[in-house]
């Protein structure tokens, strides 16, 4: 396939992806309702693991290929970072508004970038550098209007600070996925990542003496509509794309799941985002065209280049 071609899957992929991740916060909303939020996180993890088990047991050699044991250290760190990832802002749910965590939580591509070039040794492109300049002060404008808004959470601060402390986090496992995504293909990597999330949420359970049964059996339902959209249809598109695209580019293209979550929370929570909100959010849908458009409108340069 030529790369023009497999960019435009990419980023098809990625897009579909988005979309589920913007459902996410509304899915928690719904799943959160008198149950612990480690109870949300772990069964959405379950699920997950459950779903890929009949494919991980038809394409056991992949999933147990070769590998150094930094290969395997390497993955595991991946899924614990992921499992406190999902922990941490589920749990911000619980203390601030939906706009206000998803927001705080696509904070990641600063973050990104910054272990990126420190880490990984990755430049930043110039689309991407001007992403983040326009972007993130859009995100951030999206919190701020948020939080002048009503219906305003009880303990916001904590709130905010359990989504931010959340995208550090996920920073850290797309960086880390970025180096395994190359060696692995995305089933032999994805597999052993969700069992590794579960069993890191789990064990934060027992240490909580969170129980994990006796629910309502509409909360197992909205998690298992958390496993198959955000986890497998969201951070799995994320994960394809890492052997592609750059965790900072793919960072910068998250900052569109608050716009998402927003809208919704409006329908369905009468969440009404403010003019503060609003001018944030064309500023991340700028953001995202300076970081996408640029390799485009070069491809296209190039073309007419070759025609004249």
């Amino acid at each position: 396939m030529p790369d023009s071609q497999r960019l435009t899957l990419v980023y098809v992929i990625v897009g579909a992806g988005l979309l589920s991740f913007s459902a996410s916060p509304i899915l928690v909303r719904f799943a959160s309702v008198g149950v612990p939020g480690l109870a949300v996180a772990f069964w959405r993890a379950c699920f997950a693991v459950l779903l890929l088990l009949p494919a991980t047991w038809w394409r056991w050699g992949e999933v147990a290929q070769k590998n150094t044991r930094k290969d395997w250290v390497m993955i595991v760190c991946a899924g614990v970072f992921l499992g406190m990832h999902f922990v941490l802002w589920i749990q911000s749910l619980y203390y601030t508004s939906v706009a206000s965590a998803a927001v705080l939580v696509t904070m990641s591509p600063v973050f990104v970038a910054f272990f990126s070039v420190l880490f990984l040794k990755e430049k930043l492109s110039r689309g991407v550098i001007l992403a983040i300049i326009v972007g993130v002060p859009g995100a951030i404008l999206i919190g701020i209007g948020d939080a002048t808004g009503e219906g305003l959470a009880p303990r916001p601060l904590l709130g905010n600070l359990l989504a931010l402390t959340g995208a550090v986090i996920v920073s850290i496992y797309l960086l880390i996925g970025r180096v395994v995504r190359q060696k692995r293909s995305w089933f032999g990597y994805v597999a052993p990542l969700y069992f590794v999330v579960m069993v890191t949420i789990l064990l934060m359970c027992l240490v909580m003496q969170t129980p994990l049964m006796g629910y309502e059996p509409s909360f197992y339902g909205w998690c298992l509509a958390l496993a198959i959209g955000p986890s497998l249809l969201g951070h799995g598109s994320f994960n394809f794309a890492l052997k592609y695209v750059s965790a900072t580019m793919l960072g910068v293209l998250s900052l569109t799941e608050p716009i998402g979550s927003s809208i919704i929370a409006y329908f369905l929570f009468d969440e009404l985002p403010s003019l503060l909100a609003l001018c944030g959010m064309t500023l991340v849908l700028f953001g995202i065209m300076l970081a996408v458009a640029p390799s485009h409108w070069l491809r296209w340069v190039r073309k007419k280049q070759e025609v004249i």
